[in-house]
Formats: C-alpha cells, sequence, structure tokens
C-alpha cells in the first residue's frame, strides 16, 4: 500500500478516534512527553538562547527520531502502518478535549456560576482568571478554541501529511514545547526562544489553513475575510492572528482587546470591531465551527497527500 493511502485511512481512523473517545485516559503521549522535556529542562537550563536551542533540538529531535524508527520497523506491512498512524493521529489531535472543555464553561457561564468557569478556564488556556467577568471568561473560550482548532487539530493534520508518523509528532513536540518555555517571562525570554520561533514556522501553514476553512465553514465569508485582512496583521502572534481574526469574523463577534497571564497585562487590538461582544451563547457556536473545520481539514490533507502520491507514480 502507497505511503499516501496509509496517511488517507490512518488520519481518518484517528480523527473518528478523537470524536468518539477523545484524550487517551491513561499514559497520554504528550503527557509522557511533557514529563521528559520538563526533566530535560532541569538539566539544561541556563539564561541563554544556545541552551534553549540545545533543549528544543533534544526533545523535539529526540520525538520526530523516535517516530522514523516506529515508521521504519512497520515498513512493508500496511495493516500496521496505517494502525500506527491512526494510533499516532488520536493522541496528538486534541480536538474533542477541546470543545469539551470550552462546552463545560459554556454550561457554568449559562448556568451564573461565574466561581466554577473561573476554575475551569486555565484547563482550556493561560490565562488569569480571577480578575475575569462572564463575557470576559466567554471571549477568552472563544479565542482558546480558535488559535487551538490550529495548534490541536489542524497544524498536525498539515504536518502529518507532509511527513507522515514523524511530521505528525515533531509538531505536536513543538507545539508543547512552545506551550511549556515559550513564554515571554524572565526565566524563558532567552531560554525559550528557540521554542517559541520553531512553534511560529511550524503552525503557519496549519494557521493559513485554517484561517481560510473558517470563511469557507463559517457562514459569513465576506466577514471573515475582511476581518482576516484588517486585522491578523496586528496580533502579537503571527499564527494566532489569522486563526482568531477570521473566527471573530465567522462569527460575527469581537475578539482581542486586554487580557492578562499569570500577572502580566496586555492590550491586544481588537479584531473584528464591527462585530458585537462574545456571549456565552457563542462557545458552541464557535466550537461547531472547530468541528467543521476540522473535517474540511482532514479532507483538505488527505486529498492534498492522494494527489501528491499519484504524481510521484
Amino acid at each position: 500500500m502507497r505511503a499516501d493511502r496509509i496517511f488517507a485511512y490512518g488520519a481518518t481512523a484517528g480523527l473518528i478516534g478523537d470524536r468518539l473517545l477523545g484524550d487517551p485516559r491513561r499514559g497520554h503521549p504528550v503527557a509522557g512527553f511533557g514529563r521528559a522535556a520538563a526533566a530535560t529542562e532541569r538539566l539544561l537550563w541556563r539564561d541563554h538562547r544556545g541552551r534553549g536551542a540545545l533543549h528544543t533540538l533534544v526533545c523535539a529531535g529526540g520525538a520526530a527520531g523516535a517516530a522514523a524508527l516506529a515508521s521504519r520497523a512497520v515498513r512493508g506491512r500496511p495493516a500496521a502502518a496505517v494502525a500506527l498512524t491512526a494510533a499516532t493521529t488520536w493522541s496528538v489531535i486534541g480536538g474533542t478535549s477541546l470543545g469539551r472543555e470550552a462546552r463545560a464553561i459554556a454550561g457554568a457561564l449559562a448556568a451564573g456560576d461565574i466561581d466554577v468557569a473561573r476554575e475551569r478556564l486555565p484547563h482550556l488556556c493561560g490565562r488569569d482568571p480571577h480578575s475575569l467577568d462572564g463575557p470576559r471568561i466567554a471571549r477568552a473560550v472563544v479565542e482558546s478554541v480558535a488559535e487551538n482548532t490550529s495548534d490541536a487539530v489542524v497544524g498536525a493534520l498539515v504536518w502529518g501529511a507532509l511527513g507522515g508518523v514523524p511530521g505528525l509528532v515533531a509538531f505536536r513536540a513543538v507545539n508543547t514545547l512552545d506551550a511549556m518555555v515559550g513564554h515571554k517571562s524572565p526565566r524563558y525570554r532567552r531560554y525559550g526562544w528557540a521554542s517559541a520561533r520553531l512553534d511560529d514556522l511550524a503552525g503557519w501553514p496549519g494557521a493559513r489553513l485554517t484561517a481560510a476553512l473558517a470563511v469557507v465553514a463559517g457562514g459569513r465569508p465576506g466577514e471573515a475575510v475582511r476581518a482576516w485582512r484588517a486585522d491578523a496583521g496586528s496580533h502579537p502572534s503571527p499564527n494566532a492572528g489569522p486563526v482568531e481574526a477570521a473566527f471573530a469574523g465567522a462569527l460575527g463577534v469581537r475578539l482581542g482587546g486586554t487580557l492578562a497571564y499569570a500577572g502580566r497585562v496586555e492590550h491586544r487590538p481588537v479584531l473584528n470591531a464591527p462585530g458585537r461582544a462574545v456571549e456565552s451563547a457563542d462557545i458552541e457556536r464557535a466550537v461547531r465551527l472547530s468541528r467543521r473545520v476540522s473535517a474540511l481539514a482532514l479532507g483538505v490533507c488527505v486529498a492534498g497527500r492522494l494527489i501528491a502520491g499519484r504524481r510521484r507514480t
């Protein structure tokens, strides 16, 4: 069986597994990678970019290398190769867990239980929830759903289409390292620089595909395109900007503004200024848009891989 068909069957099965089962309950490979990366950080940390680059190379390179060895071990055995691709896709994609957490917060907000919503928000994003009211929590959730649709689903599928199992694993490793050390804090400003820049590079194609599919799937294509073109460049993240702007336009809401991360306040530009303020009901709309975008991304990535495979034969 050709590699393009192995990816098509495996990625489809993996995404279905995520839809039906969510993340693995025990022994999650990403959690194991996180523990290994934290142990490596304890050995290597210095307030120096070179040490941070070494940390990124050891962790992300090691994960990708292990995935390449696993792929080589099943070469010539199509059923095993499809199973490996499916299991890897399932383990690195987090779309169902993303929607589940977002809906839990939406339910708390709808019930008027702001304390529960604040308690659950850190499960979804790194915002400081204590000073947030209901509308700001809802806005944070919608922004997180938009960004993580790219980071947790579409970006992984793109790199899986490009690089198979090693591509899936490498993308998730880089994205996890950015979440761990890619912060603009005193400890990680230098040490996390390499992880943050590599994540920007790895996330670039997935973010643009996510934004484009949000335009197609959101029901307001004109508004989504306008917000993407007008506002994405003003966002501090080169990848979150297009995704959040396109989601804002597609949902007809305003995103951005003032937010706080662990005591650090940021004043971000407003995305889709003509839109209305986010309401708790918009969380469900964002989750549904995320699911449509994810399904379309699978179709695009599988089709692209199949077309590329046919051209090589």
